[in-house]
Parts: structure tokens; sequence; C-alpha cells
């Protein structure tokens, strides 16, 4: 090597860069301490060798360019033996001697070349991430225009052009309301950022979607708002799902709410976590008091609960988990009597644990009374129909005695004419007679007994006879299913009538008519008028009347009633025996299967 002063070898070994110096037959003449330290002292040894081990120049070494051209030459190179990568800067040096050595600069780099690769695979991650996000990702300038946005975005909104887009305006063209764009840049400016932040932005065809705005605000190096970026999420579809299960559920609530019959539902502990206005009306506590607050048990009592679930849990009583029907009475703690009927049912998860269980009470109060009164008037009238034709059973027995007993009475009279008034079998004759004539008296009285009952007769509208029985039918027409069909005169209808036999008639044809249809039907019941008469319609569509049947339906005894107090046979015998007394008549046509139809006539006044 030439002449290097000891000064100038000392700082080169104090710079953090390898160096060293060839001269042109590539033997190694100075390495300074940064090269020795990752390849070894390698002074009179050919640069290659020392480098990377091989045996011919290095394949990015400008040794001819440097010592013929006398250029500088930079390269970035990576040295696999230290697996480093390394900036190099070759340049010729002209020595005191004459003559010329290469003078190449190691710089480590691979710490910078990392950086950038890790940076550079960062874009592009970025890059697809912008690209193909599933969800909008925008990039957007203070004075509103979109500076960027990705496919997703334009998709959302239904363009195609990415230019177009851009020149949108986003309050007027994007932004359902200049106003929400508005607010939006108060919002994000205030605290750098809006997180599902809901606005609702137009679609390129008009439609109206409900977006979740996520974005941040762009500062530049003075700290000025440069513009917004973030991501757009679609929630349209999840808004009107959200709508949908909003109000099904609010439906629901109001069924709940306004359901006449008691609603509870209770955790398996038998805290109350659901009590509708129908159970307070019941009970009495109002929901403020009993959710949260009260036990089931304390309305109903430990072992009505108790027995209940039991027999909610076994499947005899409406399979595994219902109970389809328990009659209830309880007593309110103001002392009024509760009658009903108590249906339950538990909630299971998806395991088939018990979660918690539900109870409706249906109020039978009043029903049960109504039934009530309604056995008791059938029981009356049962009663008045024994009676009535009892009376005919007589009636038939004293006409059938009263021929023979007057033959016997002409008999006597005419041997009183052949025997003398002072015999002593004219008094035997005489007596007879008179015993006979008692008996002529006694059945007499009984054909008396025997006719219809004679109740007081005043003057009715019957409309009102007609209001006041369906308004008692209304509910077991309800509870039946029988669908209630007027078509009645709107001016009255005045009668002369006993009020009780007609409404008698009216509940035989009415309870008879419910008795055909146990699947329920519909009711027709029609008035009308001509000069003189008034005729008053009953239809129904129930089962009918067998052709060999019509004839005798008004007979005393016939039925086609199975049930013992239903079967008696005597209801329309007694009605025809009323209308026929208030000088009226009825009639019966049907249709086997189809219908059956009453038709009353009576005189009016």
């Amino acid at each position: 090597m030439a002449d290097h002063t000891p000064r100038l070898l000392d700082a080169l070994d104090a710079f953090e860069e390898g160096i060293y110096i060839i001269n042109e037959d590539y033997t190694v003449e100075y390495m300074n301490k940064f090269m020795v330290s990752h390849f070894g002292e390698g002074v009179g040894k050919k640069c290659f060798k020392v480098l990377t081990g091989a045996d011919t120049p290095c394949t990015w070494c400008k040794h001819d360019e440097v010592f013929k051209k006398k250029e500088t030459h930079r390269s970035e190179v990576f040295i696999p033996s230290v697996g480093k990568t390394f900036a190099l800067t070759e340049l010729p040096v002209s020595n005191r001697d004459g003559t010329r050595s290469k003078l190449s600069v190691y710089r480590d780099i691979s710490d910078v070349v990392e950086q950038k690769a890790k940076l550079r695979s960062s874009l592009a991650s970025y890059q697809r991430l912008f690209k193909h996000a599933g969800c909008g990702v925008f990039i957007s300038s203070k004075e509103g225009r979109f500076l960027d946005v990705n496919p997703a975005l334009l998709k959302m909104l239904g363009y195609e052009n990415k230019d177009e887009f851009l020149a949108l305006d986003l309050a007027t063209d994007v932004y359902l309301r200049p106003e929400d764009r508005r607010q939006y840049r108060r919002n994000v400016e205030k605290t750098g950022q809006v997180v599902d932040y809901e606005v609702r932005w137009r679609r390129r065809d008009g439609h109206i979607l409900h977006i979740l705005l996520t974005s941040n605000v762009r500062y530049d190096e003075s700290g000025e708002v440069l513009g917004y970026e973030g991501i757009v999420v679609d929630r349209t579809r999840r808004k009107l799902n959200e709508d949908r299960i909003r109000k099904a559920r609010d439906f629901l609530d109001k069924i709940i709410s306004c359901s006449p019959n008691a609603i509870m539902a209770m955790e398996m502990t038998g805290e109350i976590k659901l009590w509708n206005a129908g159970a307070q009306e019941m009970f009495g506590p109002g929901a403020e008091e009993v959710v949260g607050q009260m036990n089931i048990r304390d309305i109903f009592g430990r072992d009505v609960t108790a027995n209940v679930l039991d027999m909610t849990r076994d499947t005899g009583f409406g399979g595994k988990g219902r109970l389809n029907s328990f009659s209830l009475n309880l007593t309110r703690a103001d002392g009024e009597s509760l009658e009903g009927n108590l249906s339950a049912s538990i909630i299971y998860d998806e395991r088939g644990r018990e979660l918690a269980w539900v109870a409706l009470f249906m109020d039978l109060k009043e029903r049960l009374r109504t039934e009530r009164e309604l056995s008791e008037a059938r029981q009356h009238l049962l009663q008045s129909e024994k009676l009535a034709a009892m009376g005919r059973l007589t009636s038939q027995i004293a006409h059938e005695l009263n021929n023979p007993l007057f033959g016997i009475m002409n008999t006597l009279e005419l041997m009183k004419t052949e025997i003398s008034p002072s015999n002593k079998r004219r008094k035997l004759l005489d007596m007879s007679l008179s015993e006979t004539m008692r008996l002529a008296d006694m059945l007499k009285k009984m054909l008396s007994f025997s006719k219809p009952d004679q109740d007081v007769r005043v003057e009715l509208d019957i409309h009102t006879v007609l209001d006041e029985l369906l308004l008692l039918y209304e509910k077991r027409f309800r509870e039946n299913s029988v669908k209630l069909i007027l078509n009645l005169m709107e001016t009255p209808a005045k009668i002369m009538a006993s009020k009780d036999q007609l409404r008698q008639v009216f509940i035989n044809l009415f309870s008879n008519s419910m008795y055909a249809m146990p699947e329920g039907g519909e009711l027709k019941i029609s008035t009308a008028a001509t000069s003189s008469t008034l005729k008053i319609s009953v239809e129904d569509t129930g089962t009918g009347i067998k052709p060999e049947n019509i004839a005798k339906v008004f007979d005393s005894f016939f039925t086609t009633k199975t049930e013992s107090v239903q079967g008696v046979g005597l209801g329309l015998s007694v009605c025809y025996g009323f209308i026929k007394d208030h000088g009226g008549d009825i009639r019966v046509s049907s249709r086997e299967g189809e219908w059956t139809k009453f038709e009353i006539s009576l005189p009016l006044i």
C-alpha cells in the first residue's frame, strides 16, 4: 500500500462503516475495524475471497469502471456470508507513487431495507384491504368531496363510474339532508372521531340507506383540518329487520296488554317478570307492585303454585311442559272471590333446561253464573214441559172416559123413567146417577187443568222480548262460535201475549239451534208483518231434520237428543201449544245436514 499516514488510518477505524482498499489485482491493502469485525482480517488476500469466500470477483464489483474510467459507483448489495445488506460506494484513489487503488465503503442498511420491505408490505396490505373490504372506505375533503373510495362504497351507493362519484357534492348528492352533513362535521371535529354514527344517505337510484359512519379527522402539519377518512356500513336491511321486529314486539306487547285475561310470566323460582293489565284487573295489584317485587305464590298460594307446576311438568295434562286447563278458585286480598280456568306452559332453552313459565287465567265467574241461571231456567222449563205433558195425557184420558160415562148417564136417565119414584130401586138408581155425574164433573175439571197455562197477557213489543233473550244468550253464542244475524223490522211489532210463555218458546228454539250446531254456525232471526199478522223466523245452519221426522217434531215425547235432561221431547210440543193458544201458528222446514227454519205467526193488535 502507498504511503498512508497513521493519523488517517486511525480516522478510518473510527468510522461505523466498513472501509477497505484494494489494488488493481483485487488484493486487499487495508481494512478498517468495522470490516474486520464482519469479515475477519483480510489484508493481503483477494477481496472476493474475504467478502464471499468465492474464487472469482463479486458480481456487483465495478473494478474496471473504477480503475480504468476513474468512475465512482454506488449500489446496494446483499452479502450472504454475514446476512446483511450494505450500501456500497466504490471510488478511485491515486497514490503518491503513481499507482491506483479502489476505496470501497460498506454502510450497513439492513434495518433500513427491512423497514422499507415492511412498509411496502404494509402499503400492499392496505391497498388490498382498501380494495377488497366488504364495507365502504372513503377519504373526503373538508369542503365536501370524496377524494378516494373503495369499490364496496361505489357498489353500496349504486355507482359504476368512480370519476362520477368523486364529483358528487356530499351535502346535496349523498346525505339525505344537507344539515346531516353539517352535523356530522361538527361531531367529528369536536372529538376528532365518530364511532357508529347513524345517518341516512341517498343511493344513485334515490333509495334511502341507513348507514353507520366510523371516521376520524385528517390534519395537516400545522393541525388544520384537511378532511375526513373512515368506513361506512350499510345497515338498511338490519334497520328494516329491527323495525319489523320492533313492530312485532310492540304488537305482541299490545296483545298481552289488551288481553282481558290475566297473562303472567315467572322465573322458575316464582318471581313475577310479566304482569298485564288483565292480571291487575283480576287480582288487584299493579305491575309496578308485582314485577320483580312479588312471587306468584303470594297470588295463588304455595300449595296451588306447587300443584300447577307439578301438573305442567306431567305429560298427562296436555304434554310435556303444558297444562291445558285447571279450574282455579281464589279469594282476593279484598275478599272478592274469583272463579276461572288456568292454563300454563314452561319455557325451555335449547338444551331442554327450564327457563321460565307462563300462565293465563281466564275469569269465568260471569259465565258460570250465566250457566247456572240457564241451568235453572232449563230445569224450570223441564218441569213445565212435564206438567204440560201430564195435562195432555190427562186430557186424552178424560176425553176417552167422557163418551162411555155419558152413555152410562143417559142409560141411567132412561131407567129412571121406567121405575117409580117410590120404588126402593129408584133410590139406588138416583145414587148411581149422582155418583156418575160427580165423576163427570171431575173429568171436566181435569180437562180444564189440561189446557195450556192461561198466563196474564199484556201488550208486548216482540223486539223487546227478543232483545232481552239475546242479551242473555250473547255470551253462549260467542263461546259456541254461533254467529248471530238479525233482520228485524224498524217499527214496533205489538201483540197481546204472555211474556213468560213467549220467552219459553224462544228459549226452546235457541237451545235447539245451538244443539244442532256443535261446531258453530249462523243463527238468523228476522221479523216481518202484514196488515194483521206478525211473522217471526228463526233459522240455523245446523244438522237439519230428517224428512221422516218433520211431521213429528211437535209431538209430545218425540226427540232426537240423547242427553237425559234434553231428551224429554216436550219442548216443541209446549211451544206449539203456547203459540196455538195465542191464536197463532208455528211451522218448521228443513234440509237435512244444511239448515232448519221455524216460522211463527201471531196476530197483531
